[in-house]
């Protein structure tokens, strides 16, 4: 595959910089970039998409991974924390709200050599997850998350424990103050905050001024940024307007992998970036169906995971509603190239395509356990049924 060739861009209110670089542990991330944890979307072969195009820079999470699955070696869940050789440093999320289930998944990834790097998910607002207690729903109830937090870093020996999460539940019930300062006293290496509530999902604006008071909050470990940065001049502008120490990228990099050679060159201070032609952009798309072919061991089967890539990778581009879905329906890596190469292929980057992609709704119910909001330091309620028993989401 050869990679789209970058324009030199100048955005007169985001003049770029170097960045320090950021320490997770004994993992010096330069530039600090981390490639957020999505569910079927994370995989082996999308990370190392996104690493190539970084030149091997920045961070990139696996999806997540239930430390009940792990402990119980599923199937699905040790393939999907099979890393390429590539990948260094390996990095898990791991999802748990037993202490000792997440104790016992940390330590057999310490002890194991699994991961080089674990990261705690208390963000997700999925109504699977949060009606367990677990995901964002959790930081609510500060002693679990305590003992949570205090179970992982005990058993991960040397390897760095972080966490990522939302502001809290509801505007009425917000936790990242209380959860970052608990995770400074448990050790907890660095903190990822998604300027969202848990009712918010994915939809509204994320609110950047939650990242800088929580940088303030707990100075003594890294903050990184999440939401809504859709572009390079995005992640600097959060970083001037915060002051936190790095940033966290989800749905921005969807069908924009090379969104990761344009963060290392904004935070390398080079103006450089990534504005690929529809043929380019179809040689990545025939590239990511065949490294998720390879993964899977079955082309079809690739090709299949790949079509919910599909309308992120076109969009902006002058793509017919008839053949947008042809490719969305492909069954071979033939039958998706032939179909690319029926398209205008010399389009040129639209303008304007680096808008919001992937889930963008809000949701105005937040399903709980029963009287999970009684009591915030009351762990009544979770039980070993809270615990899922699939990864990935």
């Amino acid at each position: 595959m050869t990679s789209p060739a970058a324009v030199r861009v100048r955005d007169n209110d985001c003049m770029p910089t170097p960045a320090s670089p950021l320490q997770i542990g004994p993992h010096t991330v330069q530039p600090p970039v981390v490639l957020a944890p999505m569910a079927g979307i994370t995989n082996a072969p999308f990370r190392r998409l996104c690493r190539e195009f970084s030149g091997g820079k920045g961070l990139f999470v696996s999806e997540m991974i239930t430390t009940r699955a792990l402990v119980e070696r599923n199937d699905k869940t040790m393939q999907l924390i099979t890393f390429h050789a590539s990948e260094q440093p390996r990095s898990i999320q791991l999802y748990g709200v037993d202490p000792a289930t997440v104790g016992k998944a940390v330590r057999m990834i310490a002890e194991e050599g699994l991961a080089d790097h674990i990261d705690l998910n208390f963000g997700c607002p999925v109504p699977k997850v949060t009606r367990k207690g677990g995901g964002s729903a959790l930081p609510y109830k500060r002693n679990l998350l305590r003992a949570i937090l205090r179970e992982a870093v005990a058993g991960a020996g040397g390897l760095p424990v972080t966490m990522k999460m939302r502001k809290g539940i509801d505007d009425d019930h917000l936790t990242y103050l209380d959860a970052g300062r608990i995770a400074v006293e448990e050790g907890v290496t660095a903190i990822a905050l998604h300027g969202r509530t848990t009712a918010q999902h994915y939809g509204g604006t994320a609110d950047w001024d939650a990242i800088a008071r929580l940088k303030e909050h707990v100075p003594e470990i890294p903050v990184l940024g999440n939401g809504d940065i859709w572009s390079a001049e995005d992640a600097l502008r959060m970083v001037r307007a915060t002051g936190c120490d790095g940033v966290v990228v989800g749905r921005g990099c969807l069908g924009r992998p090379w969104l990761f050679a344009d963060l290392v060159a904004a935070f390398e201070g080079r103006t450089e970036r990534v504005r690929p032609t529809l043929r380019e952009v179809a040689d990545v798309m025939v590239r990511h169906a065949t490294l998720l072919g390879e993964w899977i061991g079955d082309e079809s089967r690739g090709v299949v995971d790949f079509r919910k890539h599909v309308a992120w990778y076109l969009k902006g581009f002058s793509v017919g509603s008839e053949m947008r879905r042809r490719l969305a329906v492909t069954s071979s890596l033939q039958e998706l190239r032939a179909g690319l190469d029926e398209l205008d292929l010399d389009q040129p980057w639209p303008a304007g395509a680096d808008g919001p992609r992937g889930r963008t709704s809000g949701t105005n119910r937040v399903v709980l356990p029963d009287g999970w909001l009684n009591d915030p330091y009351d762990c009544a309620g979770v039980g070993e049924d809270a615990e899922l028993d699939t990864s990935g989401g």
